[in-house]
C-alpha cells in the first residue's frame, strides 16, 4: 500500500480536497486502484449535526454516513463509493479508544494521547485503506489522505491547530512505519498577491513549510495555490527557501472548473514524480489519459454559447458550499447537453411578503431572478425559516409551467403547496413546522426519535420502486423497475392522504419497497414538475449525470421530449 498525505498551510479552504481528489484521479487514470480518507480534527462524531454555515454541505454515503463535503469530491473525481469510516474525526478516534479502555483492552495501563490515540489513528488508516471502493471489489493500491488540523498546514485544517496535533504526531510516526518508498507528503500552501504591490508573496509558504518540518513532516511536493499563474522566479524562490527541487514545486491557479486541476497537475510532471518517488508500476503517461476529466473540460466550457439558467431557491444561499453537490449535479447535466450553467441563488426568505414590507428592493430582485429562470430547483433543508418563500416559488413553477425539481424538503413542500392551492386545504402543512396542523400532509417517520440527534434520520442508499411505466423519471433512469439513491430525511408524505392528490393529478410514481413511503411525485400536464424524497445529487458523476437533474436541464432547454423520443440518448457533440 502506498500512502499520500495531503496537508495544508497558511489558511483553510485553499482547495486541499480538490488537490487530493485530483491526485487520486491522475493515479487512477494510470490504472491504479485508489481510495481516499479525510481526517477532521473536530470532536463531533460526524458532520450530521453541523449547520451548513459551519462546514458547508453534509455529504451522505451509501452506508448512511454523514461526512465532510470533501468526500463528495473524492467520489465524483474518482468514481468510487466510500464509507463512513473513510472520514476520521477526533470524536471517532477518542470514542474508539475510550471504548477499548472500558473493555479493559489496555490491561490497566494509563491511556494517553501518545501512544494510544496516535496508534489508533494509524491503525484506522491502515485498516480502512484496504477496504475496496471500486465496483470490482479489489483492494486499493494507493490511499490519498487529506488531513485537516490547522495553523500552517492542513491535515484537514491547517498546521498548528492544537486540536490537530495528535494527527500530526500520528503521521510523523507513520512515515517510518510505512517506510519512505511507500509514504509521500504533499503540502498545499497559499501564495497571496496583495493588490497594493501586485507581487506574489512566498513568505507564508516558507513559514508554513518550516512549521511543518518542525513537527516532523517534510513535504515531498509543495503545491502553491494562487489567484493567477505563478511566475518562474517565485517557483525558484520557494524551491530555494523550502529545500526542495524546482520540479517539486507545483502551481495551481484559480480555474473556471475544478475538473481542470488534474490536467494542470499532469502537465507539470506529477505522474513522472510519483512513478519515481513511490516506485509505481505505471507509464509516464496515464493509460486512460484522465478521460473522465478531460472530456468535460475538453469541450471548451467557456466557449459554450448556449446558456441554461436555473434558480436555486434555498435558505443557505449565502454560502455556495451549502449546496456543493447540487451545483455539481447541475453542472454535470449542463455539460452533458452542451450548455453553460447559469445558477442563480435565491434566498427563499426574500420571496416572502414580509421581505416586501421590510426591503422591497430585495423582494423584487429575488422575484425578477425567479421569473427569468429557465427552471426552478428547491433543494433539501431543515427548519421553518424560508419555507413560505419556497412555497411561493413552487406555486409559481406549477402555475406558470416552469420546469421544477424538488429534492427532499423541496418535494415535501410541493405536496404542501398542492394541498393548499389545488385541494383547498388551507391549513395543510408538515408536522415539522406545525405539529398541530389539521391537514398533516407531511409527517414525522415512525422510527424518528426527536430526543436524540445525529444518525437518527433515514440515511443512506435505499431502493425506490416505480409503480407505473408512465413516468418521466422512470424513462430518464433508463426504464428501470427500481432505482437506489441516498436519503437524508426525518419527515415523509402522509401515505393515508395520497389518494386525494392522485385524483387531482399529482401522482406518486415511486414508493419504497414496502409501498408505504412516497419517494417520487410527478404532476400531470406539466413540462417537468418532479419531486424526489432522496438526494440524487450525491450519486451524480461528471460522465454520469443524475437523471432527475438532467431532466430538469432538458426541460429547461426545451429538449426533454426529443431526448425521451431518442430513447434517452444525448445528441452527438
Amino acid at each position: 500500500m502506498k500512502y499520500i498525505l495531503v496537508t495544508g498551510g497558511v489558511i483553510s479552504g485553499i482547495g486541499k480536497g480538490i488537490i487530493a481528489s485530483s491526485i487520486g484521479t491522475i493515479l487512477k487514470s494510470c490504472g491504479l486502484r485508489v481510495t481516499a480518507i479525510k481526517i477532521d480534527p473536530y470532536i463531533n462524531i460526524d458532520a450530521g449535526t453541523f449547520s451548513p454555515y459551519e462546514h458547508g454541505e453534509v455529504f451522505v454515503l451509501n452506508d448512511g454516513g454523514e461526512v465532510d463535503l470533501d468526500l463528495g469530491n473524492y467520489e465524483r473525481f474518482l468514481d468510487i463509493s466510500l464509507y463512513k469510516d473513510n472520514n476520521i474525526t477526533t470524536g471517532k478516534i477518542y470514542q474508539h479508544v475510550i471504548n477499548k479502555e472500558r473493555h479493559g483492552d489496555y490491561l490497566g495501563k494509563t491511556v494517553q494521547v501518545v501512544p494510544h490515540i496516535t496508534d489508533a489513528v494509524q491503525e484506522w488508516v491502515m485498516n480502512q485503506a484496504k477496504v475496496p471502493v471500486d465496483d470490482d471489489r479489489k483492494e486499493p493500491q494507493i490511499c490519498v489522505i487529506e488531513a485537516n488540523p490547522s495553523f500552517l498546514f492542513q491535515l484537514g485544517g491547517t498546521i498548528g491547530d492544537i486540536e490537530g496535533m495528535p494527527f500530526i504526531e500520528a503521521f510523523r510516526q507513520f512515515q517510518f512505519k510505512a517506510k519512505r518508498e511507500n509514504f509521500c507528503n504533499i503540502h498545499v500552501s497559499l501564495v497571496p498577491q496583495p493588490n497594493a504591490t501586485g507581487e506574489q508573496k512566498t513568505k507564508p509558504t516558507q513559514n508554513s513549510v518550516r512549521a511543518l518540518r518542525g513537527l516532523g513532516l517534510s513535504p515531498d511536493l509543495i503545491v502553491c495555490r494562487s489567484a493567477k499563474p505563478i511566475e518562474m522566479a517565485v517557483k525558484e524562490k520557494i524551491s530555494m527557501f523550502c529545500h526542495v527541487e524546482p520540479e517539486q514545486v507545483i502551481f495551481i491557479h484559480d480555474v473556471s472548473s475544478t475538473y481542470r486541476v488534474p490536467i494542470l497537475l499532469e502537465e507539470q510532471g506529477i505522474i513522472k514524480y510519483f512513478k519515481q518517488r513511490l516506485n509505481l508500476p505505471i507509464d509516464d503517461q496515464p493509460i486512460r489519459l484522465l478521460t473522465a476529466m478531460k472530456s468535460p473540460t475538453g469541450l471548451g466550457y467557456e466557449r459554450l454559447l448556449k446558456v441554461c439558467s436555473i434558480a436555486l431557491v434555498g435558505k443557505y444561499t449565502k454560502l455556495s458550499d451549502c449546496y456543493a453537490s447540487v451545483f455539481k449535479a447541475l453542472e454535470h447535466s449542463a455539460l452533458a447537453i452542451n450548455h453553460k450553467l447559469d445558477l442563480m441563488y435565491i434566498d427563499s426568505t426574500e420571496l416572502e411578503r414580509s421581505t416586501e414590507a421590510e426591503n422591497s428592493v430585495k423582494y423584487h430582485q429575488a422575484w425578477h431572478k425567479l421569473c427569468k429562470a429557465d427552471g426552478i430547483l428547491v433543494p433539501g433543508g431543515f427548519g421553518i425559516r424560508g419555507t413560505e418563500g419556497k412555497l411561493q416559488a413552487i406555486s409559481w413553477a406549477r402555475t406558470k409551467k416552469k420546469p421544477f425539481l424538488g429534492v427532499c424538503l423541496g418535494m415535501q413542500l410541493a405536496v404542501v403547496e398542492f394541498a393548499r392551492n389545488c385541494l383547498d386545504w388551507k391549513d395543510a402543512n408538515s408536522t415539522e413546522f406545525d405539529p398541530d396542523t389539521k391537514a398533516p400532509v407531511v409527517i414525522d417517520m415512525p422510527e424518528h426519535n426527536p430526543g436524540d440527534m445525529g444518525g437518527t434520520m433515514r440515511l443512506g442508499k435505499r431502493r425506490t420502486v416505480f409503480k407505473t411505466q408512465n413516468s418521466v423519471l422512470r424513462k430518464l433512469y433508463g426504464d428501470e423497475m427500481f432505482v437506489e439513491e441516498r436519503h437524508r430525511h426525518r419527515y415523509e408524505v402522509n401515505p393515508e392522504l395520497t389518494h386525494f392528490f392522485e385524483d387531482k393529478g399529482l401522482k406518486f410514481v415511486g414508493h419504497d419497497t414496502e409501498g408505504n413511503r412516497m419517494e417520487i411525485i410527478e404532476l400531470e400536464n406539466h413540462p417537468y414538475f418532479v419531486g424526489v424524497q432522496f438526494h440524487p445529487e450525491f450519486s451524480s458523476r461528471p460522465m454520469k449525470p443524475s437523471p432527475p437533474y438532467l431532466g430538469l436541464l432538458l426541460a429547461a432547454t426545451g429538449t426533454l421530449n426529443a431526448y425521451l423520443q431518442r430513447g434517452c440518448k444525448l445528441s452527438p457533440r
